[in-house]
């Protein structure tokens, strides 16, 4: 566990930006050092790479909005910061449809399935 004088440079930096889940303050009180080291690992995209962060936070938003994981207040963090990198109510509105890809994968598994399970009990 970290001592109470250590700093935590990249928790600072998420709460200063508002990219903040309020579950991670309960995290931070049993073990800081791991969030610090979760949320470093978790900066280093936003700090590096190709894409733009507009890219980035639309990617945010339709993880969250993917229909396993369903993160509400993840979406609504994502949307803001896309919409200050610049990204429109459009591009947004497209993100979240293209999620809508994943619910299809249901019915790809499960409409064979039924139509063998149906087929042996017709015979």
């Amino acid at each position: 566990m970290a001592n109470q004088d250590q700093s935590f440079p990249h928790t600072e930096d998420h709460r200063a930006k508002g990219d903040w889940n309020p579950i991670w303050d309960q995290l931070k009180e049993m073990d800081p050092d791991f969030l610090e080291a979760y949320l470093a690992f978790r900066s280093i995209p936003h700090r590096e790479g190709p894409l733009p962060q507009k890219f980035k936070e639309l990617i945010l938003v339709a993880i969250n909005a993917a229909t396993t994981h369903l993160y509400g207040p993840g979406v609504r963090r994502h949307i803001q910061n896309a919409i200050k990198a610049g990204a429109t109510k459009e591009e947004i509105l497209e993100t979240i449809q293209l999620t809508t890809v994943m619910g299809i994968h249901s019915c790809n598994l499960a409409i064979p399935i039924l139509l063998e399970e149906v087929s042996k009990s017709d015979s």
